[in-house]
């Protein structure tokens, strides 16, 4: 649907529940408007949550997340199991103590990305993202409009020592799956984190 028909949608359901006797407030109504457009652009209407810290703060959590992964380490695991052990999480110890853990729950890998070289932000199973029709067809350099994203699930991911030998498994919406081999290294241009 376009943003056209969907506000149009969107006024003929409100004037319906006016004839119905059962009107809404502006409130409600920009509350379904944010609602419908996030579930059916795929986009979130709200603002990433790492852009409520303070630059110090903000690299303080990606040098945190960055030694986790090395690791191979949940970073909210961590610091989960950190409050609920009521132990001090050093230089990541303000989340706990300003934001909480709705706010740490709230954090996407797609968050992260938007701040930080996303080498450090390694593929788990289950993790959503988008992939290109560029993996699979030839697209032209200059027709950028032609490429397609397709939002999957990663099933697998193979690690070996060098980046170039990595390789993951994807399974699309319509239950197909895909390889895709060089993930971090020569494919990275062809999948992004799912927003």
């Amino acid at each position: 649907m376009t943003q056209d028909e969907i506000a149009a949608a969107l006024q003929a359901a409100f004037r319906q529940c006016e004839m119905m006797g059962c009107s809404l407030t502006e409130e409600q109504k920009e509350i379904l408007a944010q609602i419908i457009e996030k579930q059916l652009s795929g986009r979130s209407t709200s603002a990433n949550p790492l852009d409520r810290l303070t630059s110090e703060q903000r690299n303080a959590l990606l040098e945190f997340i960055t030694l986790q992964e090395q690791q191979n380490q949940s970073w909210k695991v961590t610091l989960l199991n950190d409050w609920l052990q009521n132990r001090d999480s050093g230089n990541v110890q303000f989340i706990r103590d300003l934001f909480g853990v709705q706010w740490l729950e709230s954090i996407t890998s797609a968050n992260l990305a938007d701040y930080e070289d996303e080498a450090i932000l390694k593929l788990k199973v289950g993790d959503r993202i988008e992939v290109s029709n560029t993996l699979w067809e030839w697209i032209q350099e200059s027709d950028p409009n032609s490429r397609d994203w397709f939002p999957c699930t990663v099933i697998s991911v193979q690690d070996n020592l060098e980046p170039s030998q990595t390789k993951s498994t994807v399974r699309f919406d319509n239950g197909s799956e895909y390889e895709i081999q060089g993930i971090y290294d020569w494919n990275r241009s062809n999948w992004r984190w799912m927003k």
